[in-house]
């Protein structure tokens, strides 16, 4: 991946959930210059283990050659629907960076409490590993990467922030998964 490339697309993935049975995922497909070039979204099943599969549903369909990453706003989603970022790189060929904004304990304890007989979801959350804190001028926030290093984890979030700490593609991409969600939560649920 060359980072300097003004033409460089990531495709920002983020969620919008309200305590229903399913969650609204939106992609963006945005250059590094901020251009939108492209959708795509899913849902998933709300406390389920559908997010890895949603994903790499999300960038299949949108058979595009042109992406250079996958940016995730969060790994762990729609009530502890775990997304896994080692299976999403190996099989899409592409870098993947979650990015998180709180400095927290981690979840275990959560899980553990919401979901005690399910040791394949714990498993899932623990192979997710520890997050790397880096800087941006609007503050910190906290990647877990796979297929890029975590420099260059962390310059690729920073070349998409255009202000505070949320880089463009997933905050796009919350936007859009916020009014996607509101007319599935308004119809019978179907993608329009």
């Amino acid at each position: 991946m060359h980072l300097p490339k003004k033409g460089l697309r990531v495709l920002g993935i983020a969620e919008s959930y309200s305590g229903k049975s399913q969650s609204t995922l939106a992609g963006i497909v945005m250059r590094k210059d901020l251009v939108i070039d492209g959708t795509v979204f899913a849902r998933v099943t709300v406390g389920g283990m559908d997010a890895t599969d949603a994903v790499l549903s999300m960038v299949r369909s949108l058979k595009r050659r042109d992406i250079g990453a996958v940016m995730l706003s969060g790994c762990v989603i729609a009530f502890f629907n775990i997304i896994d970022p080692e299976k999403v790189c190996a099989e899409t060929g592409l870098p993947v960076i979650c990015v998180t904004y709180e400095n927290s304990e981690g979840l275990e304890g959560d899980i553990r409490h919401h979901f005690p007989d399910e040791d394949e979801r714990l498993a899932a959350y623990l192979r997710l590993g520890e997050r790397t804190s880096f800087e941006l001028p609007g503050g910190t926030v906290y990647l877990r990467s796979r297929g890029i290093g975590t420099e260059d984890a962390g310059r690729l979030v920073s070349a998409f922030t255009l202000e505070g700490k949320v880089p463009e593609p997933v905050r796009v991409a919350r936007i859009c998964a916020r009014a996607a969600h509101a007319c599935f939560t308004r119809n019978d649920g179907s993608l329009p």
